[in-house]
């Protein structure tokens, strides 16, 4: 016998489309954030003066990468979930959120060439990926520790940003 069923909105979204909704936004924000850094570093970023606890160059985009795909797996747990768990709207709404201001701080620091501009950016990206990480933590704890790298990240970053605009304001 077979019956017509419909998936109620109690499923978790098709692998398929949960991986591109995981994948191509975090994906998209690293490109464009890639594109606007890159030819900014051999000018511009390359006569700020600098703390020496800077990273080398190549560190950049090795950390980004790694980070990158952990966000992006991350995600792609909390999306696993059944759209009517209680939390994960709003886990979504706080991760697409520290997406953007990730993605700002690029065309703040990089694009705009404002280490101040950054700080204000990076500075709202750390209150976002806090707020990510207690979203994702009652609703899958290794989807929340996986972002705590990236908060590390971000907060040394941070910092770093900081410095380079009082050695450089």
């Amino acid at each position: 016998m077979h019956t017509d069923q419909t998936a109620p909105a109690s499923h978790a979204m098709r692998p398929l489309p949960r991986f591109l909704v995981a994948v191509v936004p975090v994906v998209a924000v690293a490109v464009s954030a890639s594109l606007i850094t890159q030819p900014n570093i051999p000018t511009w970023y390359a006569s700020l003066q600098k703390p020496g606890f800077t990273p080398p160059n190549w560190a950049f985009p090795v950390a980004w990468t790694l980070l990158y795909a952990m966000m992006a797996y991350a995600f792609w747990r909390i999306l696993a979930l059944p759209e009517n768990r209680p939390g994960r709207s709003t886990a979504v709404v706080a991760f697409f959120t520290q997406l953007v201001l990730n993605g700002l701080w690029s065309f703040a620091f990089f694009g705009g060439q404002s280490p101040i501009a950054g700080l204000v950016v990076i500075v709202a990206l750390i209150v976002a990926i806090i707020a990510t990480i207690r979203t994702f933590w009652p609703l899958d704890r290794t989807a929340g520790l996986l972002l705590v790298p990236y908060l590390a990240w971000v907060s040394y970053a941070t910092l770093l940003n900081g410095t380079i605009w009082r050695l450089n304001g």
